[in-house]
């Protein structure tokens, strides 16, 4: 897939989390340009239902025809839950999705199928069974799907740390047993990961969609690092310079 002067990619996300995904890529320079488009205007996709999701994942196909991409990349959780063979059917390019490349990364972050995995997602993700069922064919059984839909307007708002995030950190897991593994399976949960991690006393190890898709696409793709540095070009379906201002916090910090 790499080529002498550099892959092209295009990121898909539903918002601004899969800048969270865009991060890694940038830190192991796999790309010479990324072009981000999120679809700002009807985040959340975890609440849609699976006909709107495949609707819209084909929509972001249409759009990313308009540039010069060698491959595109659906950073949404969701959308690679439900809509990543429709999306493959109506592109030219390869598509790639970040849900068998969390399962991947679960099962070699772990290497044992006892192991307690929790998977963390939205409504959507969590009920399409996606990572349940991919797990569950390399016989790991002991798996907690939880949706926590909340996660997903408080990062949009910027809120990283402080009371309102550990209140809803206290909804979802005070019943909970502290789990050997973590999948992050939205790209806007990597961003409150430390209070995730932090919440629990035994330090679960956490799956991130960037850091597994990088590990992905080199083994799947033979993706290796590029001489150049890598530009970014960003739009967004309502208020871009918002996400724009986002990616300059998120990216550098």
């Amino acid at each position: 897939m790499n080529k002498e002067n550099g892959v092209k990619i295009g990121v898909f996300d539903s918002g601004i989390g899969g800048l969270s995904v865009v991060r890694s890529l940038v830190e192991h320079n796999l790309f010479e340009e990324i072009v981000y488009y999120g679809d700002t205007a009807r985040v959340p996709y975890g609440s849609k239902d699976k006909n709107t999701i495949i609707r819209y994942g084909i929509e972001a196909v249409e759009f990313f025809k308009n540039f010069d991409i060698d491959m595109i990349l659906v950073a949404c959780n969701s959308v690679s839950a439900y809509g990543l063979e429709e999306m493959q059917e109506a592109s030219e390019i390869p598509v790639v999705g970040v849900v068998e490349a969390g399962v991947l990364a679960t099962i070699n972050a772990l290497n044992n199928t006892d192991k307690n995995v929790l998977i963390l997602g939205t409504k959507a993700t969590i009920a399409s069974k996606a990572y349940e069922k991919g797990l569950l064919s390399k016989n790991y059984t002991n798996l907690t799907p939880l949706a926590t839909p909340l996660f997903v307007p408080l990062v949009e708002e910027g809120v990283f740390e402080g009371e309102l995030l550990e209140a809803a950190f206290r909804y979802y897991f005070s019943k909970l047993s502290p789990p050997d593994a973590i999948i992050l399976g939205c790209t806007h949960f990597p961003l409150v990961a430390k209070g995730i991690r932090s919440y629990f006393p035994n330090a679960p190890k956490l799956i991130h969609s960037g850091d597994a898709i990088v590990e992905y696409l080199e083994k799947n793709y033979g993706c290796k690092r590029v001489q150049k540095e890598t530009t970014i070009r960003y739009f967004a379906s309502e208020n871009p310079t918002h996400l724009k201002e986002i990616a300059s916090l998120w990216l550098t910090c």
